[in-house]
């Protein structure tokens, strides 16, 4: 099942620069990790904010949420979530 996911990222001004370092070096290894193994399908930075538009490819609400809750930053993060289904128009094979 396919989902669409908006995370804002607000980490508060009073964690150390070295923590904050730490935490995005961290979820940018867990990052690189879920879009290997296919589960984090596509990922956007949003132009101008510490944000993303990202497509999870997972069972359903219960595995997504388990995966989010795994990133180093989910403390600090606003997360939008949609569920998506294939469009009767689409050309590519692989949209589920």
């Amino acid at each position: 099942m396919l989902f669409q996911v908006e995370m804002d990222v607000r980490i508060p001004h009073d964690v150390p620069a070295e923590r904050a370092d730490a935490l995005k070096h961290a979820e940018r290894a867990r990052a690189e990790d879920l879009q290997r193994a296919g589960v984090w399908r596509h990922l956007w930075r949003v132009a101008g904010r510490y944000a993303n538009v990202s497509i999870f490819d997972v069972a359903g609400p219960p595995e997504l949420h388990d995966v989010l809750s795994t990133l180093p930053l989910f403390p600090f993060m606003e997360i939008q979530v949609t569920p998506l289904c294939r469009h009767p128009s689409s050309i590519r094979d692989d949209d589920r």
